[in-house]
């Protein structure tokens, strides 16, 4: 192969790894906003008092780490209304913040931030979560639940 016929390899090769990586980095990009906005609108139901549209964050064989183990969705769902809700409403608004995804592979993600609880006179609350996301055919949901 000539020297030139050489270079021009190599100069193609070049741009389409660097045409792949930025296919790449832009699906991730959007698959990040859409992890995101999918938070974003869990807060706002949970804000709302629709604990139902909340929960859907969930897919049904979610689970949740517990002080005594994981626990399934219908506990996770008994959790958020006995401790958090007050009848229909949050006790306290919620907020995200800190929001953090590493991608797991194409289909899983790890999204790593902090909650804020405010509001109705009660002391100001707030930990770490960790979320094992898994990307479905009705969007990202919450896979593993490890709040603190």
């Amino acid at each position: 192969m000539k020297p030139s016929h050489f270079r021009t390899c190599i100069l193609v090769a070049f741009l389409c790894a660097s045409v792949i990586q930025a296919r790449a980095q832009s699906a991730s990009h959007s698959e990040e906003t859409a992890i995101i906005s999918a938070m974003k609108n869990s807060e706002n139901d949970w804000n709302n008092g629709n604990l139902d549209n909340f929960m859907k964050m969930y897919t049904d064989s979610s689970t949740m780490m517990m002080p005594t183990g994981p626990v399934g969705l219908s506990a996770i769902w008994a959790l958020y209304q006995d401790h958090y809700f007050n009848g229909k409403m949050p006790k306290q608004k919620l907020h995200y913040d800190e929001l953090k995804v590493t991608f797991l592979g194409a289909k899983y993600a790890l999204l790593t931030g902090k909650f804020i609880l405010t509001g109705n006179n009660l002391p100001e609350r707030s930990g770490r979560y960790s979320l094992v996301m898994v990307r479905t055919k009705n969007g990202w949901k919450i896979l593993h639940d490890h709040s603190s």
